[in-house]
């Protein structure tokens, strides 16, 4: 019989398995894989967002940005919910976005106290070209899948991304 060799998720699991036979670590297995997986996809992602000049995080904020559609622009409230980062992480980047020219910040015309953050040209014309090469990237990484398993594994992770994001009632486990 041909064996495959462990990966490195798998020899942890037995070095787990012989430690503590007592414990299930069969779920390691799929959290330690995806981990692994997660880091070194975001190493591959990131490969293209410094070949345009950013971060991951900039590249969030301009790709909020341009799908806000035409006037390409959102108060900083939004643009941390729709990068899932802190208000005050997004100000960090909004800071070194205006920097290089890319994003303009105003005030609200609905709420004087309020801002509003927009591409500018510049700004638009560098995440146009780069979310392109952005997704010939993500298409290169899920072209290690069949089509199928594409698919099946998108349907498996919609699924259980949905149970992780419920909110869970306070004081719950």
């Amino acid at each position: 019989m041909d064996r495959q060799p462990l990966d490195h998720v798998a020899r942890i699991q037995a070095e787990w398995a012989r430690e503590r036979p007592d414990l299930d670590v069969g779920p390691q297995g799929v959290i330690g894989r995806l981990h692994r997986l997660a880091a070194l996809l975001t190493e591959e992602l990131c490969l293209v967002y410094r070949r345009y000049g950013l971060g991951e995080g900039e590249f969030d904020v301009l790709a909020a940005l341009r799908r806000a559609g035409d006037p390409f622009e959102r108060a900083p409230g939004e643009l941390a919910a729709h990068t899932m980062v802190t208000t005050g992480a997004m100000t960090k980047r909004i800071d070194r976005l205006e920097r290089a020219g890319l994003v303009t910040r105003r005030r609200s015309e609905a709420d004087a106290r309020g801002r509003v953050v927009a591409l500018t040209p510049a700004g638009r014309d560098l995440i146009d070209r780069a979310f392109a090469e952005h997704m010939r990237n993500e298409r290169r990484l899920v072209e290690a899948l069949t089509p199928a398993e594409a698919a099946s594994l998108e349907t498996l992770l919609t699924s259980w991304l949905a149970h992780v994001e419920t909110p869970r009632p306070p004081g719950g486990p």
